[in-house]
């Protein structure tokens, strides 16, 4: 049988070309090649704004590696072998967002030796997924806002920053740009309380909101449930959560989860979030990262859509080598002819 034979990481940082404040003017991904056996190898990677990139390399290094050589190349049972041997080190953040490096590179594994694109492979249910366009543009003054606003006229969603005192006339001006006619987002990235997220939602109630997005800590599901039983516009949540049973509380609290398949610890774990999130009728929405997101989007079991936030994909990152694997725009999210998930980083061809 087939084992892992090796595993190799290549710290990479790029610069955003619309930082997303004075605190985060780049982002960090590692690369990851994990070498079989038989020769294959598959590419993963883990991914992190600004904080904890070192740490995240360190364990895929030194405790990672190690454990996982001789391993069978297959998804779910290394994810969960893995789990239990990691979780003395934490039950979430830095453990899943380096295990999301090895998990991806076996999906991508999968995926080719199957002679199949990574949505095929898990399952396609649809060719195409809308996109919205999402912006990290808190820090804007108001005249960029509006600016940013009109170039993502066309695309049937929009999602921009809240959690200033000056939200209503940002959202106003945002509204008036778009019309009508396009899905209007806001995301407070946790910086309300409850008492504050219900007064603010009610002011912007008359925008025609399609979700408010992180309106509380993270992790205070009491509060998202007490939240979304006073408010009229749908609620949100999922990006900062790592572990399939973090989502099992959050879903009696929202009306979207939006799990980050990196920090949850790779597509493994994504697709059960997604799983059990369809029985309680309750929509996955993958949350950034774009190039993968996009394609674990066609083969959810519920429609989504997908978020591209601007200048900040891993292709719009210059990370990539060779043409993109996903085509994003106004039009949707399509996928090419690739094998596996077809992301490669240059600068790991050869190093195994």
């Amino acid at each position: 049988m087939t084992r892992i034979a090796g595993l190799h990481t290549l710290p990479l940082r790029a610069d955003l070309p619309r930082p997303w404040g004075p605190d985060v003017p780049y982002n960090h991904v590692i690369a990851c090649t994990l070498v079989l056996d038989d020769g294959r190898t598959g590419t993963g990677f883990s991914w992190t704004p600004s904080v904890g990139a070192a740490a995240v390399t360190a364990l895929l290094d030194h405790d990672i590696a190690a454990f996982v050589k001789g391993l069978p190349p297959h998804p779910e049972v290394v994810w969960d072998h893995l789990w239990r041997h990691l979780r003395e080190a934490g039950g979430g953040g830095v453990t899943t967002i380096a295990m999301a490096a090895v998990d991806i590179a076996l999906w991508d594994l999968r995926a080719s030796g199957q002679g199949l694109g990574l949505a095929d492979a898990i399952g396609r249910r649809r060719d195409t997924v809308p996109v919205y366009a999402s912006g990290v543009n808190r820090h804007y003054p108001l005249g960029e806002l509006v600016e940013q606003a009109r170039r993502w006229v066309g695309y049937p969603a929009v999602k921009i920053k809240v959690g200033r005192d000056d939200d209503v006339e940002r959202v106003a001006a945002v509204r008036e740009v778009l019309g009508p006619g396009t899905l209007l987002m806001v995301d407070a990235n946790q910086r309300w309380d409850l008492f504050r997220a219900r007064v603010m939602i009610r002011e912007l109630e008359p925008f025609g909101l399609t979700w408010v997005e992180e309106p509380l800590p993270a992790d205070d599901v009491h509060g998202l449930r007490r939240l979304r039983e006073s408010v009229s516009v749908p609620i949100a949540a999922g990006e900062s959560l790592y572990t399939v049973h973090d989502f099992r509380a959050l879903l009696e609290a929202v009306d979207v989860v939006q799990p980050n398949v990196v920090r949850v610890g790779g597509v493994t774990p994504l697709l059960r979030i997604a799983e059990l999130a369809r029985v309680h009728g309750v929509p996955t929405f993958p949350h950034l990262l774009p190039d993968l997101s996009a394609q674990l989007a066609l083969a959810l079991p519920l429609p989504c859509m997908v978020e591209d936030v601007e200048d900040a994909s891993l292709a719009a990152l210059g990370l990539l080598d060779g043409p993109p694997p996903v085509e994003l725009g106004p039009g949707g999210a399509r996928v090419g002819t690739h094998l596996g998930h077809g992301l490669r980083f240059p600068t790991l061809e050869g190093r195994s």
